[in-house]
């Protein structure tokens, strides 16, 4: 059955590391942290929700030893600093990049075959800075974004509609923040096309409230989510090793797919047990070209500056 490791103890590794015991898709969840004692503690509390949650996943903590992640099927990756007040994007930019660098080349160290999950902001150029450092095939180092922001989009609909949001899909593309494009005309409820429900007035006030999602967030916690990016996390990784075969948004390298060369963004993909078994090409309309083309361009600018600064 294999191994998974987290790579971040915190609030999105741990639930991420919960989701994916409980999902019984691995042996082993071996979750690290640089804090001492902070991964065995959180494993440990974990694992006590065995007998109760019933799973025979095995949780297993550790500070900083990165061969007991040795031979892992899937990575995921959520180190980072979360931006502080007056702390600039470049700033941000320099210091996750180092620490996902890091952190990669410990990773395949001990796990050459493993496919990388990242999560770490900004979420579209550590994929990149992930792919750069791992030398991987670009099909096993996949980006966390979008199936969060169809989450947050598609909780934001069923409470618009009263609905229950099993029975709505949807498809977002582009980077991960305020350039990300949603897709009306692939959102549906049990297949009826969302506009049928909805004015376009109502749905762009839902569509910008998706875009500000994390925003809106730390307004009210102070900090950044946890449950729907550590769920959302979780999902690909139980998708990878089901080898389900499920069409998910996720940050993958384009090279040109949608005329876009050379990027991580984020696009519709089938993931199963190779990672990104095949990147969905969609018959875009001249607007939402315009959005994707914009969405590229915003997030190549951020990876122009980490080249820049040559981590």
């Amino acid at each position: 059955m294999g191994k998974v490791t987290v790579i971040g103890a915190g609030n999105v590794g741990a639930t991420a590391a919960e989701n994916i015991a409980r999902a019984e898709v691995t042996n082993e969840v071996i979750l690290l942290d640089i804090k001492e004692n902070f991964a065995e503690g959180k494993a440990l509390d974990q694992w006590q929700t065995s007998p109760v949650n019933y799973f025979n996943t095995r949780i297993t903590g550790t500070t900083n030893d990165y061969s007991k992640t040795a031979g892992s099927d899937v990575v995921v990756i959520t180190s980072g600093v979360p931006r502080r007040p007056g702390m600039s994007r470049d700033d941000l930019i320099a210091t996750n990049a180092k620490i996902v660098k890091t952190v990669t080349e410990n990773v395949i160290k001990h796990s050459p075959n493993a496919i990388l999950v990242i999560v770490s902001n900004p979420l579209d150029v550590m994929t990149y800075q992930a792919y750069v450092t791992s030398r991987f095939p670009s099909t096993r180092v996949i980006g966390m974004a979008g199936i969060l922001d169809t989450a947050r989009y598609r909780a934001f609909l069923a409470e618009k509609l009263n609905v229950s949001p099993k029975d709505i899909q949807a498809v977002l593309m582009g980077g991960h923040g305020d350039t990300m494009v949603p897709l009306p005309r692939y959102t549906t409820v049990s297949g009826i096309p969302v506009t049928e429900f909805l004015d376009d007035e109502t749905l762009e006030a839902i569509i910008d409230r998706t875009k500000k999602g994390g925003g809106e967030i730390v307004n009210l916690l102070g900090t950044s989510g946890w449950y729907a990016p550590g769920a959302a996390a979780a999902q690909m990784v139980v998708a990878i090793l089901r080898d389900s075969k499920r069409i998910f948004p996720c940050c993958v390298y384009l090279n040109g797919e949608y005329g876009i060369k050379d990027l991580y963004l984020g696009a519709p993909v089938k993931l199963g047990r190779n990672g990104v078994e095949e990147i969905i090409e969609l018959k875009l309309n001249d607007a939402e070209k315009a959005l994707l083309k914009e969405s590229a361009d915003a997030v190549r600018e951020v990876v122009d500056a980490l080249k820049a600064m040559a981590v």
